[in-house]
């Protein structure tokens, strides 16, 4: 199976767990794109959840897909979220963002009751940070004197930059701000590595989940595998 399948598989899997009178939040990427499709086909059959996505990207699937929507304000407690990640390890911690909405992601898995994580087997490393760069959103005021502070961490970032009407730019995230994408050899200890980003002034938050997800749905060309 190619990667698409691989991630298909995992992301319909994950779609069994949910039940009528969830609060399901929705999260963002190219995996959880298929979670989605899944969730509308089951709604269309009777399943009656209402979602709270990550983005503005997965909002606009959500709506085409006629799935409900509400608001962490009407519903602060979400019962299970299903989101993807770019990199997984041994212990469940992992890094998110490749979509540019790490933000939001953290502030539902914070509200969420239980979190599965759907990725292709690829996205499964030993240690963190060897795979995928990490995604740390700033503020554009200033945003090079925090590059500079955040560099003392990683050694080396990048702006992420995105291409619109052939030209590129900046990346600006849903919430209005840019993403470093920082290049480690490793995150041996990523919950150190989380806090100290974090206490940067400028920095809005950064794309390590540690001890948030209950599991990991893994689609490999042999079936579906578990971590847990």
């Amino acid at each position: 199976m190619n990667t698409e399948n691989l991630k298909k598989i995992a992301a319909e899997k994950a779609t069994e767990n949910i039940e009528s009178g969830m609060i399901v939040g929705l999260g963002t990427g190219s995996t959880v794109y298929y979670a989605l499709l899944k969730l509308g086909e089951m709604i269309r059959e009777g399943l009656d959840i209402v979602g709270i996505p990550t983005s503005a990207g997965t909002e606009e699937i959500a709506i085409a897909q006629q799935i409900p929507l509400t608001t962490l304000a009407s519903s602060p407690t979400i019962d299970l979220t299903i989101d993807g990640a770019d990199e997984v390890d041994a212990h469940l911690n992992l890094i998110k963002g490749g979509g540019a909405a790490l933000v939001r992601e953290k502030i539902i898995a914070n509200a969420s009751k239980r979190i599965l994580i759907v990725v292709d087997e690829s996205k499964v490393s030993r240690v963190l940070g060897t795979t995928f760069p990490l995604p740390v959103e700033i503020v554009r005021f200033g945003w090079e004197s925090t590059q500079t502070k955040v560099n003392r961490i990683c050694g080396r970032s990048t702006l992420r930059l995105t291409t619109q009407n052939g030209n590129q730019q900046s990346l600006i995230t849903d919430n209005g701000n840019y993403i470093l994408d920082c290049h480690f050899d490793g995150i041996p200890e990523p919950e150190k590595i989380e806090l100290q980003l974090n206490n940067i002034p400028g920095v809005v938050e950064n794309g390590i989940f540690v001890n948030r997800a209950d599991k990991i749905i893994i689609g490999t060309p042999s079936g579906i595998r578990y971590m847990e």
